[in-house]
């Protein structure tokens, strides 16, 4: 299995760049995060004829999750059991197999100290609680998306980074406890110096001079994560005229 997990920072404005994805790279399932659409405005039509179901949940102009797959998904679940009527579209998850694939949007945070950055705290609290009653470490699961936390300093390229919402011991505690499910991160082994990123600003040419984090990621559950052979970011897709300020990171499982 080939998968991928990439915010695409609009649907609208990476439709043509996503198809050209798919044909190139021909993954098996793809988490999409910040598809910013309403789900009757989500181009099913065309992924269809590109030979992918979808599903997927929108919000109008902000965040949204879809998950692209050749094989028809099943057990679709969307948001949180604890979410509220106006509950942000960033949780949206399917079974392929015997895997259970998430897509997930994780909150930015704004800045440190604001309503943002506790909401994000509480958010990924939220994530652990929603994984103990939906799953046991004992299931095939994987954890995929835009985190917006870098796991390690080696994964932020700029000091300016360190301390803000992304890169904090804070936050980076509270993704561990996320972790604490029994998830690990699956790119990690394959990249063990870090430096490698997913994310470059769009401002002061952050991607010519590589200024950039890694907040995209899989975590997977040992069966899963012990199927691992390979994990690339595809930093092509990050060139040229309309790229998203994410790159695709693609795992490949045996």
């Amino acid at each position: 299995m080939k998968l991928a997990t990439w915010n695409v920072n609009s649907i609208k404005a990476r439709h043509e760049r996503l198809l050209a994805f798919l044909a190139r790279e021909s993954p098996d399932v793809v988490c999409l995060q910040e598809t910013k659409v309403l789900d009757e405005a989500f181009p099913h039509l065309e992924l269809r004829a590109a030979g992918y179901y979808a599903v997927h949940l929108g919000q109008r102009a902000y965040n949204g999750v879809a998950i692209l797959s050749k094989e028809e998904p099943r057990d679709v679940f969307t948001g949180m059991k604890d979410d509220g009527e106006e509950e942000h579209a960033r949780l949206i998850g399917a079974r392929f197999g015997d895997v259970h694939v998430i897509s997930a949007y994780f909150p930015n945070g704004g800045d440190m100290g604001s309503d943002k950055y506790a909401y994000k705290l509480s958010w990924l609290k939220r994530l652990r609680e929603e994984l103990d009653r939906r799953f046991t470490a004992d299931d095939s699961v994987a954890l995929c998306g835009d985190y917006n936390v870098a796991p390690y300093p080696d994964d932020v390229s700029l000091k300016d980074f360190e301390g803000s919402v992304l890169a904090n011991p804070e936050i980076r505690s509270a993704l561990e406890h996320v972790a604490a499910f029994g998830l690990t991160d699956v790119v990690r082994p394959f990249h063990p110096k870090g430096g490698v990123y997913t994310w470059w600003d769009y401002r002061a040419m952050g991607f010519e001079r590589n200024h950039g984090l890694r907040i995209d990621h899989v975590y997977a559950t040992p069966s899963v994560a012990g199927r691992v052979i390979g994990a690339v970011v595809d930093r092509n897709e990050r060139k040229g005229k309309g790229a998203s300020d994410h790159a695709p990171l693609l795992v490949e499982l045996e």
